[in-house]
């Protein structure tokens, strides 16, 4: 950067990786690039959002250093008020980094943010609830709830194959009306996941044709099945492969709508938002982001 700016710097120290990470030769770097720093550690998302919306005039850039939950919190925010976003990741999987290519090394990920090359990514609405990666029902809940933020301290990234081992012993399949773009499917299920970016719970990909900027949201629902045979597809499910095993539903649209008998919780980006029935829809080139390089993803 070359010109002045000032930017909202929001660290999140409750992060797994922001109350010990390195960062005061990161922001020395900033600052000597003739950019101004804002400073802010709130204690909740809400209060992240209250401070975003009252900097707003003040910015032109929000730094935002923390995991997924940190940045989906504030996405409503940033589009309301049209504010460009940097990442520093500092969390456990930080799958909104990997789907925009931001390094987890914190150095290079300052460089990034120096390097100051934007682009437009896509946000996914569940009932009026902003969404960056993906929402799960069924099995995707259970691993949520079993994601304590002691197993993620203990166990990084390995957490959410524990969880997932621990989840499936109590999950249970459901039925659901699942309508794209206005053909409707009726489906028997375990697990269900609308994702709007590419990567999701630890480096899980959506669909291997899925990009956080294609103004699409994808979709695949497992049936029930026996744990060895899901473990039997965890590589071709790990690389966004669904369509490649057989009686995996997958498909893509710009409104989906899902309705089941008795409602279901749903859980985007980790947190519990909404029980269905359910509405998602996609807001294309919604955010602006600084990003290693403008390719389309």
């Amino acid at each position: 950067m070359t010109s002045h700016i000032t930017a909202l710097l929001i660290l999140n120290n409750s992060s797994r990786n922001g109350g010990d990470a390195d960062i005061q030769q990161g922001l020395s770097l900033l600052e000597n690039a003739n950019i101004t720093l804002i400073r802010k550690s709130p204690s909740s998302a809400e209060e992240c959002r209250k401070i975003i919306a009252e900097h707003a005039n003040q910015v032109q850039l929000v730094i935002l250093g923390g995991g997924d939950g940190t940045i989906s919190s504030a996405a409503e925010t940033l589009y309301q008020h049209k504010l460009p976003l940097a990442i520093l990741p500092l969390g456990t999987a930080n799958d909104l980094a990997r789907s925009l290519e931001i390094p987890t090394n914190l150095t290079e990920a300052f460089q990034t943010i120096l390097d100051n090359r934007r682009s437009k990514i896509d946000l996914g609405v569940l009932n009026g609830h902003y969404f960056l990666n993906a929402a799960h029902i069924g099995l995707g809940v259970k691993v949520s709830h079993e994601l304590t933020p002691n197993i993620k301290k203990k166990l990084g990234i390995f957490s959410y194959l524990h969880a997932v081992f621990a989840a499936f012993k109590n999950n249970k399949s459901f039925r659901v009306n699942i309508t794209i773009d206005g053909k409707t499917q009726v489906l028997r299920s375990i697990q269900l996941t609308v994702g709007n970016g590419r990567y999701y719970g630890g480096g899980n990909i959506v669909d291997e044709r899925s990009a956080i900027n294609d103004g699409l949201l994808r979709v695949y629902s497992i049936p029930p099945t026996r744990f060895w045979d899901l473990l039997s597809h965890a590589f071709l499910l790990r690389n966004g492969k669904q369509r490649e095993i057989e009686n995996i539903f997958t498909a893509s649209g710009k409104r989906i709508e899902i309705n089941t008998k008795r409602p279901k919780e749903i859980h985007a980006d980790g947190e519990g938002v909404c029980n269905t029935p359910a509405l998602f829809e996609i807001i294309p080139q919604a955010l602006e982001v600084i990003r290693p390089r403008p390719a389309t993803l």
